[in-house]
């Protein structure tokens, strides 16, 4: 790099003497001397280094100090930061040395800058108020963030310095991160000329169209303003009131934004100036009366728009905004007047929330709560001590971290990779293996940081374990491990109890609730799933289990029966896996019918077993069946009807037909003569039709069809159905 020739060093010298001299009233010798040895140093890192349009790098870092001490009122670190900000990845200055040689707090800062750098901003305008909390979490100390704006500041005012498409990216930092900032800091000029800036780039036209509306200079305004204020001021000094009177023109952006919003032009925006009085040492009691004396005062003098009135003093915003708003006529001029007292002031510059924090009522300090203190300190005369105020920080409870596409997650301190798996989607959470973070693989058990960048790697063959309870910290993460580990449960509790239930028909032992309460108390189970579920992980033993439930037998307050008709188990009953027969005797042996399909004998079935023991016999055809299916496969069991089963079971038939004379009588004759009892039946009359449907019992599907047949040939029957 071509170092500076002797005339570019004299206009760098001569343009650092000034900005010196302007620091000699607030600083003193040791605070100067601090400051120009970090000017020295960056002078030998930065010789010779020019800006993209050819200017001196050293003259944009003495701009940005004096916008840093001159503008916004900081102090010796800050300025001290503004010219060692970037130097630890511009030069091969170290951080250790910068840590020798000017102490922790700047590296902090220095560090603090290099972190906040390097965050992604592409997609700020989405998620513009989690990425303000990460620039806050990630740093201890605010002017971190203060020298970042002020560079924003200079990047605005020198567009020519930056490449075209890193100013936009740099525009939506300012419109998203810097000017709420800004704002909360009470830095209104600097927010104000931001958002200028702004509008300059995205809406140009409209931004000259107003500027030439305006029309009125700044000493115009002053004298216009002044005008207004003098007999407002004289009447409330003749009241006694102790008060004090602030008063600015809206800023552009503002104007057309309030344009924009109630689409109007701008001959029909009222406020484009703004008064704010506010009334000083006023009694909790008296502040309402107070604010309508100080109204009062106000509309006697100037002619106030009744539909402008806002009483936000009777009724408050949910926000706590307190204030009372009228826009009144000064000749051709209509401008808003503000009436609040210090502390409805002090909830609308800070918000409510603040408000009680500040005054103690909640313990841990808010993002929030931490500007409303920096600003306290920047709007404090006691520049002294400024710069030691600025040091403290706000950690969050919160961390920031990007996901691969550059969205930005939320989670509590402390949460780890598979937190983050989790709040993806249970998915990825229940199949996590770990994770690359910042390009550098992870555990699951990484413990995550604001501003890193996290690639979940996953497995199909990965399941959620019990031991990752211990591993994540966010209550989302812990249900959704818990409901896997108790579906799993579930479906193993289930395909014991099937185990234990095909166990007792072999011991030729009935079940009864008194013999599953005998169990959980002799294993001290507090459930019935939880003695299933032991069961299909084996560790019940099924001898000692046996054993225990035979000895029951001796007991007579307790005593087992046992099956003695051991022919019709060997009929009724396989232990063939997977398969079992249905016969006549299904209610002793835990067999039940679907009532929503209602098989019998001849029906091609299905078995599903239930978790309160036992199995649900469906027909193949089923609507519920084939959901069971989908859901818990491994509840399905092959079933068949004995050749000789006679069961008789409740079906449904739908008969339509026309209405014709004696088919109702027509239709009982032949269910009658087929010895088919008829449980319940239900007519419906519609036009020339009616609708039946029955209830029927019927032992085997032969008899059925043989029904269905004879029904359809009944003159007049147009349909006839079995119902599922």
């Amino acid at each position: 790099m071509v170092k500076y020739s002797g005339k570019e060093s004299a206009i760098i010298e001569a343009a650092y003497k000034i900005f010196i001299q302007s620091l000699a009233k607030v600083m003193d010798a040791e605070q100067i001397a601090y400051i120009e040895k970090a000017y020295r140093l960056a002078l030998a890192k930065y010789d010779g280094k020019k800006t993209l349009s050819g200017g001196l790098f050293l003259l944009s870092l003495i701009e940005m100090a004096d916008i840093a001490a001159n503008e916004v009122g900081l102090r010796s670190k800050t300025v001290v930061g503004i010219f060692l900000h970037g130097i630890t990845s511009g030069t091969d200055v170290t951080l250790d040395y910068i840590r020798e040689h000017f102490g922790d707090r700047i590296a902090l800062i220095v560090d603090g800058y290099e972190k906040i750098s390097n965050i992604q901003t592409n997609k700020v305008s989405f998620q513009s108020e989690q990425f303000r909390r990460l620039y806050l979490s990630l740093i201890d100390d605010i002017r971190v963030v203060l020298i970042k704006i002020i560079h924003r500041l200079y990047d605005m005012r020198h567009r020519e310095d930056v490449e075209p498409k890193q100013f936009k990216n740099y525009l939506k930092e300012v419109k998203y991160l810097s000017i709420p900032i800004v704002h909360r800091l009470g830095l209104y000029e600097i927010k104000k000329e931001l958002e200028e800036k702004v509008m300059i780039y995205e809406y140009p036209n409209e931004f000259e169209d107003i500027k030439n509306k305006i029309r009125v200079s700044s000493s115009e305004q002053e004298v216009l303003m002044e005008n207004f204020l003098a007999p407002i001021r004289k009447a409330l000094n003749e009241e006694h009131i102790d008060y004090v009177i602030k008063w600015r023109t809206k800023s552009i952006p503002s104007i057309y934004e309030k344009m924009k919003t109630n689409n109007l032009p701008f001959e029909q925006i009222f406020d484009i100036f703004a008064v704010r009085i506010i009334i000083k040492n006023c009694k909790p009691s008296d502040e309402k009366t107070d604010c309508w004396r100080v109204y009062s005062i106000v509309t006697n003098i100037y002619q106030p728009n009744p539909k402008r009135l806002r009483d936000w003093i009777t009724s408050p915003k949910v926000s706590g905004y307190e204030s009372l708003h009228t826009t009144v006529r000064a000749d051709k001029n209509w401008i808003e007047v503000q009436i609040r007292t210090e502390r409805m002031d002090e909830i609308a510059e800070k918000g409510s929330a603040a408000h009680w924090q500040y005054k103690g009522k909640n313990k841990k300090q808010t993002t929030d709560e931490w500007l409303n203190q920096v600003r306290e300190i920047l709007e404090s005369p006691e520049y002294g001590m400024l710069d030691d105020r600025l040091s403290g920080s706000c950690k969050s409870d919160k961390i920031y971290v990007f996901t691969p596409n550059g969205d930005l997650k939320q989670l509590p301190l402390g949460a780890t990779v598979l937190d983050f798996a989790f709040d993806i989607h249970t998915q990825v959470g229940s199949h996590c293996t770990g994770a690359t973070v910042n390009g550098k693989l992870q555990p699951i058990r990484y413990e995550l940081h604001s501003g890193e960048k996290v690639e979940i790697l996953t497995n199909k063959k990965q399941t959620p374990k019990s031991d990752w309870l211990n591993v994540v910290t966010t209550d989302k993460a812990k249900n959704k491990i818990k409901r896997y580990l108790k579906d799993q449960e579930m479906k193993e509790a289930e395909l014991g109890s099937a185990l234990f239930y095909r166990r007792l028909k072999n011991w030729k032992i009935p079940y009864t609730d008194r013999l599953l309460s005998e169990i959980l108390k002799e294993y001290n189970l507090s459930s019935g799933i939880e003695f299933y579920h032991q069961i299909a992980t084996e560790k019940i033993d099924v001898i000692r289990l046996k054993e225990f439930i035979l000895s029951l037998s001796d007991d007579k307050d307790n005593k087992v029966e046992r099956v003695e008709n051991d022919s019709i188990r060997d009929k009724v009953f396989e232990t063939k896996i997977g398969e079992v027969c249905i016969g006549n005797n299904m209610n002793d042996l835990a067999f039940k019918v679907a009532k929503c399909c209602s098989p019998i004998p001849g029906d091609n079935v299905i078995g599903f077993i239930s978790i309160n023991g036992g199995v649900t016999i469906h027909r193949d055809g089923c609507n519920n069946i084939k959901a069971l299916k989908k859901n818990y496969p491994y509840r399905i069991i092959n079933v068949q009807w004995n050749k000789d089963s006679n069961n008789i079971s409740e079906i449904k038939i739908k008969v339509v037909a026309n209405n014709e004379f004696g088919l109702l009588s027509s239709i009982s004759n032949t269910i009658k003569d087929m010895h088919i009892n008829i449980l319940n039946a239900n007519f419906e009359t519609k036009e020339n039709r009616f609708v039946g449907n029955l209830v029927l019992q019927v032992n085997n599907t032969n008899l059925l069809e043989q029904l269905l047949r004879k029904l359809r040939s009944l003159k007049g029957v147009l349909e006839v159905d079995r119902l599922s």
